[in-house]
C-alpha cells in the first residue's frame, strides 16, 4: 500500500510543520526544532511515510 505525498504533507502541516526549502530531490519541512526531508515522488511507501511521522514525533497515520 502507498501514500500520496500530498496527504503526508497535509498531515505534517496540520501538526505545525511548514515548508523550509526545496532541495534537489527533497522538500524540507520544519516546525522550528525538527527538519523532515520528504522525497518528491507522487507516491511514498506506507512504511516510509510512517517512518517520517515517527521522525517528526507524531503518531503513525498511514
Amino acid at each position: 500500500m502507498s501514500v500520496k505525498r500530498r496527504d503526508l504533507i497535509e498531515y505534517l502541516e496540520q501538526h505545525g510543520f511548514s515548508l523550509l526549502r526545496e532541495g534537489g530531490k527533497h522538500s524540507v519541512y520544519t516546525n522550528g526544532a525538527l527538519s523532515i526531508p520528504i522525497k518528491r515522488h507522487r507516491v511514498i511507501d506506507r512504511i516510509t511515510a510512517n517512518g517520517l511521522c515517527k521522525q517528526a514525533s507524531l503518531p503513525p497515520k498511514f
